[in-house]
């Protein structure tokens, strides 16, 4: 169940708002860098206090994918520089990280620079954040002096009934965990095939490829990321020009490729684009084309990791 009380927390005067509930003021949608974004982190800080709560877990972390929607251009290190390593270690579903820290991921939320995750602790104290400054904040307690921070602040809260970003447990697409049966599968898979693709999503819109084999499976499953999504496809095509050849005439793909020296990389490109791919692959050993859409998508199997006790947690 998610937290009892809700509160939308923004800068937009409700007295400036029309009849749809449509903000008609002057204030920017973008964060000011400054005053009124410390005013935000102030009034979470305070509703975190108010609920006994010093740490929080992130839950479906992201970064920016092909298409970013921010109203600010992504930055390197989708903001997360600073709070994790280069290679975001640390970063992922299910990590627990300290107050300052989640404040500081609201700050890179608010700033639309990549990253966004939900932070939770169970069903007793939730942030999300939404589109042009929105803040929800959720705990099980009425949180009165928090609120009035908030007014303190130059902020409004407005109670909720419920956040329109808290997470739909009953919607998950991928229920399988990635436990003893699914890799007897994939053992089973590489006895007949010898070589296979797998894709690691550790982050939504990020992924690690590797091509597997029966010597080195036991390799990769070791260094796997937590909750990541595995998916596994047939091997790449060492035939570099039938693949080229094969691009859909419009629209766009995902197009994964090995070099010589065994890196595998991916990008998504659209028709626009193959000139400029088939120039930065040529030296490629082996390729495939993976369609975008879910409905042309096909896997071989797909599961989620569970954490060390086998349960499923992750919310792919």
């Amino acid at each position: 169940m998610p937290p009892s009380f809700v509160h939308r927390i923004t800068k937009y005067d409700p007295a400036d708002r029309d009849e749809h509930g449509h903000y008609t003021g002057a204030e920017d949608t973008a964060s000011d860098h400054g005053q009124v974004e410390a005013a935000y982190l102030a009034a979470i800080a305070a509703f975190a206090v108010a609920s006994d709560i010093d740490r929080l877990e992130i839950r479906e972390p992201a970064v920016t994918g092909f298409v970013h929607f921010g109203v600010e251009p992504p930055v390197e290190g989708h903001g997360l520089g600073g709070l994790f390593p280069p290679d975001l270690t640390g970063y992922h579903d299910g990590a627990e990280v300290s107050l300052p820290v989640a404040l500081e991921l609201v700050r890179a939320m608010l700033r639309d620079q990549g990253a966004w995750c939900r932070l939770e602790v169970g069903d007793v104290f939730s942030v999300h954040v939404g589109w042009d400054q929105y803040v929800y904040v959720g705990s099980d307690r009425l949180c009165a002096d928090a609120v009035a921070r908030t007014r303190e602040l130059g902020l409004f809260a407005e109670p909720l009934t419920a956040s329109p970003y808290a997470a739909e447990v009953d919607e998950a697409e991928v229920t399988e965990p990635a436990d003893e049966d699914f890799w007897t599968r994939v053992r089973t898979t590489l006895a007949a095939r010898k070589t296979l693709l797998l894709e690691e999503s550790y982050l939504r819109n990020a992924a690690r490829w590797h091509r597997l084999t029966p010597e080195n499976l036991d390799t990769v499953r070791a260094g796997l990321g937590p909750r990541a999504l595995l998916t596994l496809w047939p091997d790449l095509n060492p035939d570099l020009g039938a693949v080229l050849a094969a691009l859909p005439e419009e629209g766009s793909v995902e197009f994964v490729w090995e070099t010589h020296d065994g890196m595998i990389s991916y990008a998504i490109v659209d028709d626009t684009e193959y000139q400029d791919l088939a120039t930065q692959v040529a030296d490629a050993r082996a390729a495939c084309v993976l369609p975008l859409s879910l409905d042309e998508r096909h896997p071989m199997l797909c599961a989620a990791l569970p954490d060390s006790d086998g349960v499923l947690r992750a919310r792919w």
